[in-house]
Formats: structure tokens, sequence, C-alpha cells
């Protein structure tokens, strides 16, 4: 079985996506070209800073586990670190956006 390579990655293809949206949708707010290219740098380096996160981690098993307990552990520990990793990439989404929206007015405001 061989390995297959998506292109671009989910997360370019989530970053591209957000650019897009938030482009779309500061023109349709009236934004100018200024604004909107101030924004995706904003946009890029606080995703970029979001998908620098790394969830790892080492858990010792005393000796002498059964190997189907072991794998089921490894199941369980991965689905729920899983679990955490995506309920906190969502509220670090929402503060971002929240960031990204607060620095954006104070942009706004410097330039008037």
């Amino acid at each position: 079985m061989s390995n297959v390579l998506k292109f671009p990655s989910r997360e370019k293809q989530a970053y591209q996506f957000l650019t897009e949206q938030l482009s779309a949708l500061l023109s349709e707010k009236g934004a100018d070209q200024e604004l909107i290219a101030h924004a995706t740098q904003l946009l890029s380096k606080v995703y970029g800073e979001l998908e620098d996160a790394d969830f790892s981690f080492v858990v010792d098993l005393p000796p002498g586990i059964e190997i189907e307990d072991a794998e089921r552990l490894q199941q369980q520990i991965g689905e729920g670190v899983e679990a955490l990793r995506k309920h906190h990439h969502s509220l670090t989404l929402k503060l971002a956006a929240k960031l990204l929206l607060t620095e954006l007015q104070l942009y706004q405001q410097a330039r008037d």
C-alpha cells in the first residue's frame, strides 16, 4: 500500500480559504487594497503561529502489558488528544479572529 500525498496540504487549503474569505468580506465592507493586504499579512502571521502548536508526549507503560491492551490504550489516548487538539484549535481560531479584527480596527483608525 502506498502513501498518497495531498497537495496542497489541508492546512494550506484552510489558510487559502481563510485568506479568500477575509479578502471578500473586507471588500464587501468597503476596505481598500492596503487594508486587505494588511489583514492578510496579519492572518498569515497569526495562522502560522497556530500551526506551530505541537501536541506530543510519551507514556511509559508498565512491563508485561499485553500488546492488545497497549494498542487499546494507544488508541484511547490518541482519540483523547485529538479531541483536545480540535477543541484547542477551535478556541484559538476564535481568539485569533477577534485579535485580527481588533488589530484591523486599530490599523484603520491610525490611517484615518
